[in-house]
């Protein structure tokens, strides 16, 4: 049965008349004719050693990647080296973001290195349990902009809509660690889904809807058009929106059957919770390809994270790939206070030096917007470096990248040109 699995999986000899097909395949065309999910070489050898009994089909099943989702500490000690430290948090760890990886994601963190970048971001560690001053369950303040449950109105013109508690996998940064993964006092149904159509449709400034949540292409295909087209089908709703990170995390989820609903439901946009580039692997490029292909604008969302991604070299890396993969770069979040998070909070200076070791050193379609979503409600406050250095005379003081001064003639109030 192996012998026969393996042959499956290789690729026949190339001859001069028909070439063997690529791991990328060039054009939409291509990509419609080839039928099967491409599956990276680190992903195959991790199917072969640790789940021998999956077939490349079982693999590219999301349902097979959900089911066989790493949760437990005897799962996570079959496949990594667990440190002490990591093994102490799991078993400690009680209620709500539990640990949850799907296989292809796991395949990607080092077997043995507790400091892998994604590792770090997806296995608890004790430092989970340091709580510091000013961090909350609830640090934007969602629940208190909540009119009905699951939906947050805190811009006049949009609403984010809470989905679902369920990710196919949990960030250990998590800022909705409180309602995802279960064991929190928060539910999800259509009834409440309902509520909160209602409530947008007797609200006529709303025009944009974001559906979060949890992750929202973790549910099933039928259901997701179900509220999709009740969302379009409200008149004063513009646009749609989806933020998740199901495309970096489980890429076999973008299916044709998912993509051909989804371009039914245009204007339609998404944002890509993005980490780090080992996340942009073949089968990441794949799943964003079609989704681009489906002509749905697509967005990355990054968080800021000590030792993972908070440098110009990562995330100047990190911006260029995305770029190739049609993905504009778009936040860079300072990591929220949530109970827990301190380790993987950086000073906000790091954020702005990271901005500072982009802008102009690369396109500007690569410099992400640098936020804080202020703590409380307040929503998201961009910031920047200092590139305004005040006046002389009637002259503007700007900083460039690289440091020098220029003027720019801005007479203002009072000036000559003031008085025509």
């Amino acid at each position: 049965m192996d012998d026969q699995r393996e042959a499956a999986e290789t690729e026949p000899p190339s001859s001069g008349a028909a070439p063997a097909r690529p791991l990328f395949p060039a054009t939409v065309k291509d990509r419609e004719r080839t039928a099967a999910f491409p599956q990276s070489e680190r992903s195959r050898n991790f199917r072969r050693r640790h789940f021998p009994r999956a077939s490349v089909e079982d693999w590219n099943d999301w349902r097979w990647q959900l089911r066989n989702r790493i949760r437990d500490l005897a799962t996570l000690e079959r496949v990594f080296t667990v440190s002490a430290d990591e093994r102490a948090a799991v078993l400690r760890h009680k209620g709500s973001l539990p640990v949850g990886i799907t296989p292809y994601y796991a395949s990607l963190f080092s077997a043995d290195d507790a400091a892998d970048p994604l590792r770090r971001t997806h296995i608890p560690v004790g430092d989970e349990y340091l709580h510091m001053p000013g961090e909350s369950d609830d640090p934007l303040g969602e629940d208190h902009d909540a009119p009905v449950p699951g939906l947050v109105h805190r811009y006049p013109d949009r609403v984010l809509f809470l989905t679902t508690g369920f990710c196919s996998t949990y960030c250990r940064y998590c800022t909705r660690s409180r309602m995802v993964g279960g064991g929190g006092e928060y539910t999800f149904s259509l009834p409440q889904w309902q509520r909160a159509i209602d409530y947008i449709a007797a609200h006529p400034a709303i025009r944009d809807v974001l559906l979060s949540g949890g992750d929202p292409l973790t549910i099933a295909t039928d259901k997701l058009e179900w509220l999709l087209s009740r969302l379009r089908a409200i008149p004063h709703v513009e646009f749609l929106r989806i933020g998740t990170k199901v495309p970096l995390v489980l890429p076999q989820r973008v299916t044709r059957d998912l993509v051909r609903m989804l371009r039914r439901y245009h204007p339609l946009w998404m944002s890509l919770h993005v980490t780090h580039p080992d996340e942009l692997t073949p089968e990441v490029a794949e799943s964003t390809a079609r989704l681009a292909d489906a002509g749905i604008p697509l967005g990355s969302q990054t968080v800021l994270l000590r030792g993972i991604n908070d440098s110009v070299e990562t995330m100047r890396t990190l911006m260029h790939g995305l770029l190739k993969l049609r993905v504009k770069p778009y936040y860079l979040y300072q990591c929220d206070p949530i109970t827990g998070s301190a380790h993987f909070r950086t000073p906000v200076e790091t954020g702005l030096a990271i901005i500072r070791g982009l802008r102009g050193h690369t396109t500007g379609y690569a410099v992400p917007h640098f936020v804080i979503d202020a703590p409380g409600g307040g929503g998201k406050i961009p910031l920047l470096p200092e590139y305004f250095a005040g006046r002389d005379g009637s002259d503007l003081l700007l900083r460039n990248f690289e440091g020098q001064l220029y003027r720019y003639p801005d007479p203002g109030a009072g000036g000559p040109c003031a008085s025509g």
